[in-house]
């Protein structure tokens, strides 16, 4: 995990691991929806394959049973934009091919005009869209996808769902923000994911900026996944002293 602020956020994009009555665990299969009544527990590592098909309910608890938890949009955000003032992980500029994005809209290429038109689970949670080499990536090939705190991929690659659920005040903030994008369906009580993946560019926000508030927290297809959080272990901050001297 990287440091960020007082936080601890996985360096890498969450796959699964599969938890036995024993203990015991081995890797789920990144391209398979989770399997009702299994348990799972989040783990992150370069050169694996993310966890795609997974909604906010589901990695949330395979966070927990890591000891973590969800990122907040907050920390999410601070992690991608390092110090704070960049649009990209890697700058304030976009570039093409540093991160895993912009590739063609797999769905629709490997779907064409299916008949009865699209299917939830037939269409969007297909295996074979994230088994298709040369779209989804391994944790970190994209080796120049990284802030300056040492965290891969938070652009590109997966969505990630954060902990913070769509609220009017949400919506006006995000209103408020210099930031051109598409507009969304949304309403109160819906998840949020973040930093797009590997066919999307700037359609809903520039890199670190972009944000979907269209879905449930139910909702899972194959471009989902999620990266997990802890608090830090750190000395607690020393009391700010007042003008006269005195520890507030």
């Amino acid at each position: 995990m990287s440091l960020v602020g007082r936080t601890c956020v996985d360096r890498h994009e969450a796959f699964l691991l599969e938890v036995a009555s024993d203990g015991s665990t081995k890797p789920h299969p990144y391209y398979e929806r989770l399997v009702k009544g299994v348990t799972y527990r989040a783990a992150n590592q370069a050169a694996a394959f993310p966890q795609g098909y997974i909604s906010r309910v589901e990695a949330k608890a395979a966070c927990e049973n890591a000891g973590k938890r969800l990122c907040s949009k907050s920390e999410w955000t601070r992690a991608c934009k390092a110090k704070g003032w960049m649009t990209y992980p890697y700058g304030q500029q976009g570039k093409r091919d540093v991160c895993n994005t912009g590739k063609l809209h797999l769905l629709s290429q490997m779907f064409k005009n299916p008949k009865g038109g699209f299917k939830y689970e037939d269409h969007f949670n297909s295996p074979d869209l994230n088994k298709t080499p040369g779209f989804l990536a391994r944790s970190a090939d994209y080796s120049g996808c990284a802030s300056e705190l040492g965290v891969f991929d938070m652009v590109g690659n997966l969505h990630e769902w954060v902990s913070d659920t769509v609220t009017e005040d949400l919506m006006e903030k995000l209103d408020a923000e210099e930031v051109e994008r598409r507009d969304q369906p949304w309403q109160v009580g819906n998840g949020v994911f973040m930093g797009g993946f590997y066919s999307t560019t700037s359609e809903h926000g520039p890199g670190c900026s972009f944000i979907t508030v269209a879905h449930e927290p139910s909702y899972h297809d194959y471009s989902t996944g999620f990266r997990c959080c802890k608090a830090a272990d750190l000395p607690k901050p020393e009391p700010k002293k007042t003008s006269a001297g005195k520890k507030k």
